[in-house]
């Protein structure tokens, strides 16, 4: 996208579900992006009920925010979690026929339901911790079942994000009570060995020429026997290290493992790998394929440590999503159908 161009990009954000926050900061940080880029943002906010509204806060009818976006150029959709991430945002905007920075409707859906992710990374040979799936049918009580697991365990639902939902359980007779509990985070729910292993995340993404982009890997520092929970990914708490203090042979098996799955999952735009690393190499745990984009979100500080800051990512991001030269009497008749500008000049 050249940057003495200036183009009409929507920010999306918010979103219903309980990632609703996260999200907001997230666009939040993307729109000062945009702006600093000298392109005009358009965000749109999605309310926890679903209702739509514009940067005045005023809400939409589903029709005018689709006018909206279709009077754009490109999409940056920051949509966290169900309804959003799971590819729900790119099938929307695939059908008003509206480019965007992010992964499109499989690698979304693919990428929000962790058991399937981790069928897809058994099937490339990458390490997963072993797990139950708790079917959505199942009641509770004697309907969950360990067999063949050992503890503790990591319980959580199969398609959240944000670490909602997700409990070590230390014995098999807690699990009855945490899969209740993660339920009400979502259904299905997975019950998975716990993995003893540094916590080891790293990004990819493919740039306009077609080149993967792999950001420097992150560890966080988590105390033994704990996980990386909502609290500590948003408190400030959490310890990150960039680069991760990993010999090469680590590394490669991260970057590797990380790179094929981004394209077996087909993505687009930035996703995030997070790894536990142990002794035997890289144990997957979980994709994400719409990270979080604050200006100290992970993947903007490992793009930052190979040389890319944050407003050289996100325009990175938006080149790669821009398509080529359209016909110019198509892009012509299709700016002339959409809405005027409305809203602060950015």
């Amino acid at each position: 996208m050249p940057q003495h161009t200036r183009h009409r990009i929507a920010v999306i954000g918010g979103g219903a579900n309980d990632e609703h926050a996260v999200s907001l900061a997230s666009a939040a940080g993307v729109t000062r992006a945009v702006r600093t880029l000298r392109h005009t943002a358009v965000p749109l906010t999605i309310d926890e009920d679903g209702t739509w509204r514009d940067e005045q806060d005023v809400a939409l009818p589903a029709h005018c925010a689709v006018e909206l976006l279709t009077g754009c150029d490109v999409a940056f959709p920051v949509l966290h979690g169900a309804r959003g991430e799971d590819g729900s945002i790119a099938g929307l905007l695939e059908l008003c026929g509206v480019p965007f920075a992010g992964s499109p409707v499989r690698a979304g859906a693919l990428g929000m339901d962790k058991h399937a992710t981790k069928l897809l990374a058994a099937s490339l040979g990458i390490a997963t911790a072993s797990a139950r799936l708790i079917g959505s049918g199942s009641g509770s009580g004697p309907d969950v079942v360990t067999d063949g697991l050992t503890p503790p365990f990591v319980v959580k639902p199969a398609s959240s994000g944000s670490s909602n939902g997700v409990f070590v359980v230390a014995e098999p007779d807690g699990v009855v009570d945490a899969v209740d509990r993660a339920r009400a985070f979502g259904d299905p729910v997975l019950i998975e060995e716990y993995v003893t292993g540094r916590e080891i995340d790293v990004a990819v993404f493919r740039d306009r020429r077609g080149g993967l982009r792999v950001g420097a890997t992150l560890e966080i520092s988590v105390a033994p026997g704990d996980v990386f929970g909502a609290t500590e990914k948003y408190d400030g708490s959490a310890r990150f290290t960039v680069p991760a203090p990993i010999g090469a042979a680590d590394e490669a098996a991260v970057r590797s493992a990380a790179t094929r799955l981004y394209d077996a999952l087909g993505c687009a735009g930035v996703a995030r790998f997070d790894f536990f690393l142990t002794a035997e190499g890289p144990v997957l745990n979980e994709v994400n394929t719409t990270p979080g984009m604050t200006e100290l979100s992970q993947v903007p500080l490992m793009y930052a440590a190979t040389g890319l800051d944050y407003t050289g990512l996100i325009a990175e991001l938006l080149d790669a999503a821009q398509p080529p030269a359209q016909d110019e009497e198509q892009e012509t008749a299709r700016r002339s159908t959409a809405p005027s500008e409305s809203g602060p000049a950015a």
